[in-house]
């Protein structure tokens, strides 16, 4: 019986020895490889301040009348004329949504006259013909649209002011004209429009917009020692209207492509 059990003690320290063996030589496992995430850019966003410039063209329409005759010297028209700025603006996007505000300022120099272009015939004084210059256009309006990744479609509404010079009235019979009275002059009204920009990089974004400016009646006197003096020349329903496309750069905070 002692035999038996030294015997079994014998072969059990053995059988762990011969594991502890085996075990040694077997190489651990490799650990499991996991892959690195993969980087995702966060979805493109519209908030944010830009600056940029436009170009364009403006067409301004109305009419002239005049309070010493009573004659009303038709619709006041142009042929259109080239326009070109800058805006500045800022945008806040929430969901697909967006709104912001924008200035822009653009410079035109083209002239208006009343569409009777061979002007208009007034007893023992002659032909009366009444012109004047849109110098410049500027804009303040706050801006509303929805937005589709790098596409915004948006409205804006506000206000707006244009510089009038150089108001002309000419006598075509005799030669005569006064000019530069009220020289500067500026008119204000309410500004509505709509347009489509693009951001075609994370900072780079082009648009296209048409604006309408309804601007407030304004009135022009002549003054005395010339002809037809105290005589005052009102332009009412005055508007403008401007078609620019735009170039903006996007100080996005570094937000991801879209």
């Amino acid at each position: 019986m002692r035999k038996l059990i030294h015997t079994t003690a014998a072969l059990s320290i053995f059988l762990a020895a011969s594991m502890a063996a085996n075990a040694a030589e077997v190489p651990p496992s490799p650990p499991v490889y996991t892959p690195p995430p993969v980087y995702v850019p966060p979805p493109f966003s519209w908030t944010g301040f830009y600056v940029g410039g436009n170009f364009g063209g403006a067409w301004r329409q109305g009419s002239i009348n005049d309070s010493l005759f009573g004659l009303s010297f038709g619709n006041t028209s142009n042929n259109g004329a080239f326009i070109g700025g800058g805006q500045l603006g800022f945008n806040y996007q929430f969901g697909s949504f967006v709104i912001g505000v924008e200035a822009d300022f653009d410079w035109g120099d083209n002239t208006t006259s009343a569409n009777t272009s061979n002007g208009v015939f007034v007893t023992g004084i002659g032909t009366i013909q009444a012109s004047f210059n849109n110098g410049w256009v500027t804009t303040l309006a706050g801006r509303f649209g929805v937005t589709n990744g790098p596409w915004l479609f948006y409205g804006k509404a506000g206000g707006g002011w244009v510089g009038n010079n150089n108001f002309t009235v000419t006598n075509v019979t005799t030669g005569a004209s006064i000019t530069n009275f009220n020289n500067n002059n500026t008119s204000s009204g309410w500004l509505v429009g709509a347009g489509i920009e693009w951001a075609f990089t994370s900072n780079w974004s082009v648009k296209i917009e048409y604006d309408y400016l309804g601007l407030n009646s304004q009135t022009f006197t002549v003054p005395t020692g010339v002809f037809l003096a105290g005589d005052t020349f009102t332009t009412s329903n005055p508007n403008v209207q401007m078609v620019k496309v735009g170039l903006n750069y996007l100080f996005n905070y570094g937000v991801g492509r879209y």
